[in-house]
């Protein structure tokens, strides 16, 4: 919808395309919905959840037997992200490095796009 031809919407590390691919397997979902939604001290939330069937108006991207799905609304949010995944002594978890995030609260649970 908001792509470049010949240039995906979003891409993973091999990490995160390893695990996304590993939580399809484990419960058979079709993949992993990413979408945006107000919310947070900065105004924006990320929003990530299993797909068992793929919308026709999803973005999809296939990535090393991975497969995410971007939720319309929020194509023009995420469009040259990349999503990691990262592990530390207290957490792990999937991180999305967005170059269209101006700012983001200390928390890092929530961000804002330029004029939200």
């Amino acid at each position: 919808m908001f792509g470049i031809p010949g240039k995906q919407a979003v891409t993973m590390t091999p990490k995160a395309a390893s695990m996304i691919a590993r939580l399809m397997e484990k419960d058979g979902h079709q993949g992993l919905r990413i979408g945006v939604k107000k919310g947070g001290c900065a105004g924006m939330e990320y929003t990530m959840d299993y797909v068992t069937e793929v919308d026709p108006n999803d973005e999809v991207v296939e990535q090393e037997g991975a497969r995410v799905m971007i939720a319309p609304m929020a194509q023009m949010f995420l469009f040259g992200t990349e999503i990691d995944y990262q592990t530390s002594l207290l957490e792990s978890g999937f991180v999305f490095n967005n170059p269209n995030v101006t700012e983001a609260c200390g928390c890092g649970e929530s961000i804002k796009f330029e004029n939200m």
